[in-house]
């Protein structure tokens, strides 16, 4: 797996967001320039774990947008599969970020489970310049949470020295 220091691989994913026949499009690393991207991976689409982060994820989006974040969702399953499953599930229904088809780009992270073949529920915070400053993976039955990612995007971005258990507001190590 690929991890803090290294550079997000260069992509081109077909995808979606939300649930419109006209919102297919194509994705690649190009399509959030100078921006922090969380790009977060769940095993398959139709499952039962994987619909509540990615509902959560949606539901606190305007707190990824306040931080310059932009998030995007994937899995193995193709752009038509994630189309078909935000159209049917009521919670994915209003999707404002991409769902990818990341097939390609599991393989290149290096996060497809060694015997199912599908995504581990990884995420990873990339910041504007392409390089991976937070890596992590849950075994495939364990959701993460979305309440960390922002608690470790808003350490990342403050750019100081922050301890154990540490939130937006709070002090800082000071050397």
């Amino acid at each position: 797996m690929l991890t803090v220091g290294q550079s997000f691989p260069k992509f081109q994913a077909h995808g979606c967001v939300g649930s419109a026949k006209d919102s297919l499009t194509t994705f690649h690393n190009q399509s959030f320039p100078g921006q922090w991207v969380v790009y977060f991976f769940y095993p398959k689409d139709f499952t039962f774990v994987c619909p509540t982060e990615i509902a959560e994820f949606n539901k606190r989006l305007g707190e990824f947008q306040d931080r310059d974040a932009m998030v995007v969702g994937g899995s193995t399953d193709n752009e038509f599969s994630h189309l078909a499953w935000c159209q049917s599930h009521e919670d994915l229904k209003g999707l404002k970020y991409p769902l990818i088809g990341a097939q390609k780009l599991a393989a290149d992270l290096g996060i497809l489970h060694p015997e199912e073949g599908v995504c581990l529920r990884a995420t990873f915070i990339v910041d504007p310049e392409g390089t991976i400053q937070f890596a992590t993976a849950n075994g495939l039955s364990v959701g993460r949470n979305v309440d960390e990612i922002i608690r470790v995007l808003d350490a990342l971005q403050s750019g100081e020295l922050c301890p154990c258990n540490w939130k937006k507001g709070e002090e800082t190590i000071k050397v």
